[in-house]
């Protein structure tokens, strides 16, 4: 099929970024967007924490916030997809503007503030799930809730049972408060909690996988995962947008407050995932996130640590055709090192960043 991205470009980004977004997730939700799947190889096949994936590619959570698209995100070839951020009650977010592109650096900022339908209406439409593949969860809590846990707690039990796994995000910049939920006495008693409520549960076991800011230190980020290994928790998402503003960045936006994402993010995280995985030694699988804009780059996110890793940001400049793209370089990469499986590329890297502050350069 012809790649019908770039026309399409040129009129998306004639919106505002926040309407181009959310016409984007209708026509995929309608099922009108003309946009040809991805192939997986068998080489990118891979088994994490008991999920199949066909390939090691995820969407990030951000997008199908509401799971309108999780299954037209499928079928373009995703390994899997996580919708969300999801709050127990409905919420607005935060006044707009709040969506800002900055093209000359491949990156966006947003301070969406978790606007979202709530946890009802997005757990009804993940009950409606009639074809397969792999949809995860990212929960977080409303803006004004009076207690963090609950929410998470809440959000864990409505959709535990309609998600194949379950993100905790700590890691928001744009709720205010969030992100001191990562330090250890306020994270200890929210994992504690969160692995009573799996206790609970008849159903299949779920992975819980916990989100955090790519802002942290490498010793800052590998004491928490200690403490996620000390209660159960399966899996780190390394990490969320950014409050930093590389001197590099020359969009006219740079300037606006919210989570960076994107070109610029890609060092920094990849330098923090590689010190959790060296810090870890291979006892909790890394999701790498920020910054992948072709093969290369995701290949650098697994080498470094990272089991899958997600992407977003890219799309919006690059359109679906780049999943196919990564797809076919990996298996090339893959190939070209003697490997026969992705897994056997999983931190072959790491060392590599173990001179290298992962703040540096931000």
């Amino acid at each position: 099929m012809i790649d019908v991205f770039p026309i399409l470009r040129r009129l998306l980004h004639a919106l505002p970024a926040e309407t181009a977004h959310r016409v984007t997730v209708r026509a995929l939700a309608m099922g009108i967007a003309p946009f040809a799947r991805a192939t997986s190889r068998p080489s990118l096949a891979t088994s994490v924490r008991g999920l199949a994936f066909p390939n090691p590619i995820g969407l990030a959570a951000g997008f199908d916030k509401n799971a309108e698209a999780f299954a037209a995100s499928t079928a373009l070839g995703f390994g899997f997809v996580e919708v969300g951020t999801v709050t127990p009650r409905p919420q607005l977010g935060n006044p707009r503007p709040r969506l800002f592109r900055l093209p000359e650096d491949g990156a966006v900022i947003n301070r969406m503030g978790f606007n979202n339908d709530g946890l009802d209406a997005v757990a009804t439409r993940l009950a409606r799930r009639s074809v397969p593949g792999i949809v995860g969860a990212n929960l977080g809590r409303n803006k004004d809730s009076a207690d963090a846990i609950a929410d998470y707690v809440a959000g864990f039990d409505r959709l535990y049972g309609l998600a194949d796994y379950l993100t905790i995000n700590v890691s928001s910049p744009n709720t205010p408060g969030l992100r001191d939920l990562q330090a250890r006495e306020r994270l200890a008693p929210l994992l504690g909690a969160l692995a009573g409520a799996r206790a609970k549960r008849r159903e299949g076991h779920r992975p819980i996988l916990l989100k955090i800011a790519p802002d942290l230190l490498g010793d800052e980020a590998c004491a928490i995962a200690e403490l996620a290994l000390d209660h159960g928790i399966d899996g780190l998402i390394i990490g969320n947008t950014t409050t930093a503003r590389p001197v590099t960045l020359r969009g006219r936006h740079r300037g606006e407050a919210g989570g960076l994402s994107g070109r610029p993010l890609f060092e920094p995280s990849t330098r923090l995932l590689a010190a959790v995985y060296r810090g870890l030694a291979g006892r909790l699988p890394l999701i790498g996130v920020g910054g992948i804009g072709d093969a290369e780059d995701a290949y650098e996110k697994i080498r470094a640590g990272a089991s899958l890793v997600q992407l977003y940001t890219a799309l919006v400049y690059q359109g679906p055709g780049l999943l196919a793209r990564i797809l076919d370089g990996l298996a090339a990469r893959l190939a070209a090192d003697g490997l026969t499986t992705i897994g056997q590329a999983v931190g072959r890297d790491a060392a590599r960043f173990g001179a290298e502050n992962p703040k540096e350069g931000r």
